[in-house]
């Protein structure tokens, strides 16, 4: 995988049409057969993106009838391109700066809530500029084209009411648009002029705390509108009279053989007419063909099944499965659907599927473990966010994907941040799992709170979830609650919904390890900790709990075991570049607000415990640059251990997502990769834990252990192990021989006491195939203090270090100069720079970072897929690494490789 093949992705084979009407662009998009989206209506689509306004309503007198008509001034009004929240059209305008830089987001009106607090959950205050409702004005021209068809209008998301007129008249209002994670369509073939100018116009109202909107806990702040406004893509498409929507199929396999699969193929009907309405609706996979008669009241939406009992050809010989890209090929099939009236193709949909089943059930801890088509998988992800602002960008997304691809992860969750049709395309492509639900810390938990109207649009919202996510085979399951299960009515009212709507996947409770009343344990738990914890912590056991797995909550048992839904080892301090473009140039050190500021909510305001640990284990900081270095280290030995524990100890542990993978705007706190994507210390532990095939190192017995992740064996490997004092003197050699089987783990041997180690020492494991090949290596730094854990002082946030390991020797490091070299190959869209880095001293090169920048001393080219990084260098050693980046990134400019290092000069 590759930017250039994301690149072509990025393309689609439809054909655009641009109307350039009264000097704005109104895309039509007529779709061929070979889309790859879960759902594209194959009439045309008007998407209404660019030359909106928009403006407060506290500065406009006029009602929607009049802001809807032609004669309509609107003068003074901000510009805007949908899908936009309103502070985003703000920011893009330069109204307001930007946001992102220091506390720059304090000084916005209507920020008055206390920093670190969960705005959503906090009354906008009446002065607020968001307290009042904004409207959102578009006038665009209709194709003649759409005349005697049925016009529907689409709101693929809204924050949070609204009310919409469309030329004059009001379609709908503010108690029948509400919610943020609705979507809507609107009949408005009465209301439009084909051929035409058309004005649309929609009064936004912000959510309130009483209300299911979007927040981001204590991830990071909110913007001062809690993301009011037009957040999803607006447009306009026309049918015959029943238009098609939601094509899904749903596969069930005959395990464990794999050799057949049984096919139920579903899709909603939508009458748009005031009469009745008989035709058939026909679907089609590759070449096998099926239909049957349908009949529609007038206004009538109707759900029509294919099952395999009715129709044996839906019983698919030898299917080519949709396999994780870490298990097999993400393969994935065509389904077209055509209703017909009267013999003419009233409406048709081009959508893709997978045919994949995926099972669930609870191990000997009770922890949830899951299958994939029969085989088992190791769940191990990390937590997705959007932007702070929920700003759409289609590269942005392929790179992050490319990332997730890269360090080998299978899994990303969603916490009620529910993404585009787009991420889910792409995740159906790529082979990437995906692990949705609710949201914890707001009105989607405060159920005693609900009222008649709250239960209705929490119904409605998972329905149109539902619809939307059933068709991908990338989705691995569904959780109906996060840090806290549903009462009972509320949780079988999700059950409900979902056995009608079919849905495919596993179900889960909560993200927590709290058992209900309908379906008892969740098989999961959501133990911590998502403050600074040592290494040793996965692989260690709670003396409290060894005896007993499920009284582990809060505190948790370390030791890796179960299904973790959300756990870190804490802050992810970035490197020094973002550091730098985040708190600027007048904050840089020492660690002050602006800082904290770029911390988290709740427990999380500061980076107190991580810098007291790095303090402590690594000696106390002199400058950020040295903050900045010692950080990625803590990092990359943290989240590695993490990683392997859980690998180590599947299948009693079955999954663990990493809290978080990326951030909504630039963070000091939870991610893999920054909010610049630039990767720092903890994306590469996790790659290297990543490894296909990779040695490890238990803390816990001080073993060495293989791991395979393949899905293949690998016989005849060569395991060696060695030790260096810091000086380079070896003081310990072994190797062995190994198989490693497919999906396995295994301890190989444990490290015998070695006298006169220094202070800090290391590891060096290096795996080999039959032909002499490196296939996985791991390179550990240890120190001979004992680092211990304070279990009896857990909460549900952190466990506390009771005695620090001791890595103040590495300073003793002599001074290393590295050679280097470097070529670059331009190859279209996309380039490849290659590093030979070269120790040739007699000390060890100690995590030796390298970058490809624009030109000499230039920026730094992001995003970029490193080969490895933050690496160590033996004495005499010599390796050869790739950067891949696009083209487009290095412009005109030369690729120029800057290498440094703990100890390099």
């Amino acid at each position: 995988m590759n930017f250039t093949k994301l690149l072509v992705r990025v393309q689609t084979f439809f054909q655009i049409v641009i109307l350039f009407v009264v000097g704005c662009q109104v895309a039509v998009v007529a779709q061929g057969a070979s889309n790859r989206s879960a759902e594209k209506a194959s009439s045309e689509r008007l998407v209404l993106r660019d030359s909106w306004m928009l403006q407060s309503s506290a500065k406009i007198q006029a009602d929607g009838k009049v802001i809807s008509s032609l004669n309509f001034a609107s003068n003074g009004w901000h510009r805007a391109t949908v899908p936009t929240t309103v502070v985003a059209a703000l920011v893009k305008d330069k109204t307001l700066p930007d946001p992102f830089f220091a506390m720059n987001l304090r000084q916005f009106p209507g920020v008055t809530y206390p920093i670190g607090g969960n705005f959503s959950n906090i009354a906008m205050q009446p002065d607020s500029p968001y307290a009042v409702a904004w409207w959102y004005r578009k006038q665009f021209a209709v194709p003649a084209s759409y005349s005697g068809k049925s016009v529907w209008l689409n709101f693929r998301g809204i924050n949070y009411r609204a009310d919409v007129w469309l030329n004059g008249k009001q379609i709908t209002d503010s108690n029948q648009i509400a919610g943020a994670w609705r979507t809507y369509e609107l009949n408005v073939t009465n209301a439009l002029k084909p051929g035409a100018e058309n004005v649309l116009a929609v009064q936004v109202f912000a959510p309130t705390e009483n209300d299911f909107a979007i927040t981001f806990v204590d991830w990071n702040p909110a913007p001062p509108d809690k993301n009011m406004g037009l957040w999803r893509e607006v447009y306009l498409t026309a049918s015959g009279p029943v238009a098609v929507r939601h094509p899904a199929v749903v596969s069930k396999l005959d395990l464990p053989a794999t050799d057949s699969a049984r096919l139920t193929v579903t899709a909603q009907l939508k009458n748009g007419t005031d009469h009745a309405v008989n035709g058939k609706l026909t679907g089609q996979i590759d070449n096998v063909k099926f239909e049957q008669p349908v009949e529609l009241a007038a206004n009538e939406s109707k759900d029509v099944t294919f099952t395999p009992e009715q129709y044996p050809q839906l019983v698919f010989a030898n299917p080519r499965l949709w396999w994780p890209a870490q298990m097999g090929k993400p393969n994935l099939y065509p389904l077209t659907m055509t209703f017909e009236v009267n013999g003419k193709a009233s409406d048709q949909s081009h959508s893709e599927f997978g045919i994949r089943e995926i099972t669930s059930d609870l191990n000997s801890v009770g922890g949830r473990a899951f299958h994939i088509n029969g085989k088992n998988i190791l769940i191990r992800g990390g937590g997705w966010t959007p932007d702070m602002m929920l700003r759409e960008d289609s590269q942005r997304l392929h790179d992050q994907f490319q990332y997730v691809h890269d360090m080998g992860l299978n899994t990303v969750r969603l916490e009620g941040k529910l993404e585009t049709d787009e991420f889910f395309d792409i995740a159906d492509h790529d082979g990437i799992l995906v692990m949705a639900g609710w949201c914890c810390c707001d009105f989607w938990e405060r159920w005693s709170r609900w009222k008649p109207e709250d239960y209705e649009i929490a119904k409605q919202s998972l329905r149109d979830q539902m619809y939307r996510l059933r068709s991908h085979p990338s989705l691995v399951m569904w959780l109906n609650g996060s840090d806290n299960p549903p009462p009972p009515d509320v949780e079988q009212m999700y059950l409900d919904i979902e056995k009608q709507m079919l849905w495919p996947n596993p179900i889960v409770s909560s993200a927590t390890g709290k058992p209900t009343s309908v379906t008892g344990d969740s098989g999961v738990k959501m133990t911590g900790p998502y403050e600074y914890i040592a290494p040793g912590y996965w692989e260690e056991d709670n003396p409290q709990t060894r005896n007993d797995r499920k009284q582990c909550n809060p505190g948790g048992c370390g030791g890796a075991y179960g299904f973790n839904t959300e756990t870190s080892m804490g802050p992810a301090i970035p490197p020094i570049e973002s550091i730098r473009a985040m708190v600027g140039k007048d904050h840089l050190w020492p660690i002050d607000d602006v800082w904290n500021y770029h911390a988290g909510g709740g427990e999380f305001k500061t980076l107190n415990v991580f810098s007291t640990a790095l303090e402590q284990r690594y000696g106390k900081s002199g400058s950020v640059e040295d903050y900045a270095s010692k950080s990625q280290m803590q990092t990359y030995e943290g989240v590695r251990a993490m990683y392997e524990a859980y690998s180590r100890n599947k299948y009693q542990s079955t999954g663990v997502i990493q809290w978080m993978l990326n951030n909504a705007w630039p963070s000091m706190i939870w991610h893999l990769y920054d909010y610049y994507l630039r990767p720092g210390g903890g994306y590469f532990g996790a790659k290297k834990a990543m490894e296909s095939l990779h040695p490890i190192y238990g803390y816990d017995d001080h073993s060495v252990w293989v791991v395979s992740s393949q899905y293949e064996d690998a016989k005849d490997l060569k395991l060696t192990t060695k030790i260096y004092n810091l000086d380079m003197t070896e003081k310990f050699s072994h190797e062995d021989s190994v198989d490693a089987p497919a999906d396995s783990t295994a301890k190989v041997f444990a490290l015998p006491d070695v006298e006169g180690l220094s202070p800090v020492y290391f590891l060096v494991l290096r795996l080999s195939d039959s032909a002499g090949k490196l296939v996985g290596s791991n390179f550990y730094w240890l120190s001979t203090k004992p680092e211990t854990i304070d279990w009896a002082k857990s909460t549900w946030w952190m466990t506390p270090t009771e005695s620090f390991a001791d890595y103040t020797a590495l300073s003793q490091l002599p001074k290393v100069k590295l050679k280097f070299s470097e070529r670059t190959e331009r190859k279209g869209e996309e380039t490849v720079t290659h590093v030979m880095v070269e120790n040739p001293s007699k000390s060890l090169a100690f995590f030796v970072r390298l970058k490809v920048d624009k030109g000499m001393h230039g920026e730094e080219i992001l995003p970029v897929v490193w080969q490895d990084n933050y690496i160590s260098l033996m004495p005499g050693e010599k390796r050869e690494l790739t950067a891949t980046y696009r083209t487009s990134e290095l412009g005109t400019e030369k690729a120029e490789a800057e290498v440094s290092g703990w100890n390099a000069q």
